[in-house]
């Protein structure tokens, strides 16, 4: 069992869905995939900041059964986890949504894997994850890549958090997820969970960038990751491109590469909101 962990509300659908397929449409592994997904209700910082519903959940799993029918979906509710740790902390309204916060957790919640890829849903595998997971961490708490900003910013072995490949043995004999929590209490972070896992480390692996690349596609890319990115023309300016935004990766990018993973996720978005329409439509006639 390959066993790969996501976070987020029902709001990071979307990329779930695209990640997982780029997972399956690129790997050649005939052993199966456990999908794990944090997610919470903290509807209290914002509306939109409710769990990854059940019908999402179960049409991920469908979804992903056709691929291999022992791949299986696993929604982890850690509402109670984040309002005992994190309610009302200095990094609860960071960069990012409280969301992130939820891989810190992977140390308390019951039944995790000894090895568990974490993935931010704003990533497209170019090549076969086993060229990842197969990755010997023995001694390691994780291994990562650069964070492709920081590296220069902040130190040259910054590391960008949105893909780690997790040690939950060594985490556990080290303490790391359990310091970096102390440390998302106590003070304001610039880049909340990801600096308090750097700070936090005793020892981790380093990376080739072609396995979290966060600007460039090229052929050894592993993962191409879809984070905030600077562009100098036409303007220097910010831009947020994610990969379900298809017209936008061609236009942009250029990128048609990922069109087999991107017109099946569009087929099956449609297919998902014509069930719940249905299901609504038969509802009001009850």
């Amino acid at each position: 069992m390959r066993n790969i962990l996501f976070s987020g509300n029902e709001k990071v659908f979307d990329g779930i869905l695209t990640c997982m397929l780029s997972i399956l449409k690129r790997s050649s592994t005939e052993e199966p995939f456990c999908f794990y997904i944090y997610t919470m209700d903290v509807s209290r910082i914002k509306p939109e900041y409710t769990p990854v519903s059940d019908r999402q959940a179960l049409f991920l799993e469908e979804t992903a059964k056709k691929y291999h029918a022992g791949n299986t979906v696993v929604k982890v509710d850690v509402t109670e986890l984040y309002e005992k740790e994190f309610a009302y902390c200095p990094n609860e309204s960071a960069y990012c949504s409280p969301y992130t916060l939820l891989r810190l957790f992977a140390d308390q919640v019951e039944e995790m894997p000894e090895k568990l890829l974490y993935l931010d849903v704003d990533i497209l595998l170019n090549r076969d994850i086993a060229l990842l997971y197969d990755i010997d961490v023995e001694g390691y708490e994780y291994a990562a890549a650069r964070d492709h900003y920081g590296k220069y910013l902040l130190n040259p072995n910054y590391i960008n958090a949105g893909v780690l490949l997790l040690n939950m043995e060594e985490i556990r004999k080290t303490g790391l997820l359990e310091k970096a929590r102390e440390l998302i209490k106590e003070k304001k972070l610039v880049f909340a969970d990801q600096s308090a896992i750097y700070r936090s480390t005793s020892r981790k692996k380093m990376l080739p960038q072609k396995f979290n690349d966060q600007k460039f596609l090229h052929k050894h890319t592993v993962i191409r990751h879809f984070s905030k990115r600077l562009f100098y023309l036409p303007y220097p300016h910010t831009d947020n491109i994610k990969q379900w935004r298809v017209s936008d990766i061609h236009r942009v990018f250029g990128y048609y590469v990922f069109d087999d993973i991107l017109y099946e996720y569009i087929y099956l978005k449609k297919k998902y909101e014509n069930e719940i329409e249905v299901k609504e439509i038969t509802n009001e006639q009850q």
